[in-house]
């Protein structure tokens, strides 16, 4: 009776890894999001596996991220086919205690994404030093011969890349001779762990005052920002109680509560 019973469907994946290749996968029904990022992980080569994650966008263009324990199919509602986003999910306080190098490597893809898509600003000479970190991990030494003038312009490192930023990069880069990629991306990743929006997962809500803010999870705690404007920081280490129900979400410190009402 084996050769009557109905075939399971296959369903397409692409997964969009941030070096930009890609990984495409069938799966079933009900086939579970660790499936997904074990085979990640295993395409990786990656151990300290618990920073990252897979995002997906649903019909309103919001990110989520997959749950490992529930079929894929009952949380994605854009498809078949599947598209999906392997970064990090984690952001750990200091990135270059990471102990495996290829963990690093990919704290550091991430990072170059967030300042390419506005998510890291950073001012005129921060930027400067570390795309020239970039160029040094991709391209390793300045060479006059090779590197002919131009050739930072190559690269689009953040929104609205000036020339002369990229003198700036040019001249950093130059002094860089002797890092090996993997020395470079770790002064990138030291150099980076300080800007204000590093690790910052920022969603929009609304106050119990009507206003609307920003809400960012991040390394060190929850921030809340008004425009532009950070307004309030609750650190991990004062915060006794986080809840969310439905619309609201509610984190309770040990000396007040702040309460804030999703969009």
């Amino acid at each position: 009776m084996d050769c009557f019973r109905r075939k399971q469907r296959d369903y397409f994946c692409c997964i969009k890894l941030l070096d930009e290749t890609e990984i495409t996968q069938d799966i079933q029904r009900e086939t579970r999001g660790s499936v997904l990022l074990d085979l990640v992980y295993r395409h990786l080569n990656l151990l300290e596996v618990d920073y990252f994650g897979l995002r997906y966008l649903d019909s309103n263009n919001q990110t989520h991220w997959l749950e490992p324990g529930k079929a894929i199919t009952r949380q994605i509602t854009n498809g078949p086919p599947y598209t999906l986003y392997f970064g990090v999910k984690f952001y750990i306080e200091d990135p270059c205690q990471l102990k495996e190098e290829l963990t690093c490597y990919q704290f550091f893809l991430q990072l170059k994404q967030d300042m390419l898509r506005g998510r890291l600003p950073c001012n005129f000479s921060v930027a400067a030093e570390l795309c020239g970190y970039i160029l040094q991990s991709e391209l390793g030494d300045y060479d006059h011969q090779k590197h002919h003038d131009g050739y930072v312009s190559e690269f689009r490192f953040i929104p609205n890349q000036t020339d002369e930023l990229e003198q700036q990069i040019k001249d950093f880069h130059i002094s860089l001779r002797g890092q090996t990629p993997a020395i470079a991306e770790k002064n990138f990743l030291e150099r980076a762990k300080w800007l204000d929006m590093y690790g910052v997962d920022l969603h929009p809500v609304r106050g119990e005052d009507q206003v609307d803010y920003y809400l960012g999870l991040t390394p060190t705690g929850v921030v809340v920002y008004k425009g532009k404007n950070k307004v309030s920081v609750y650190y991990w280490q004062r915060v006794v109680r986080v809840h969310y129900r439905e619309r609201e979400f509610v984190i309770t410190t040990k000396n007040k509560e702040v309460s804030d009402q999703k969009k």
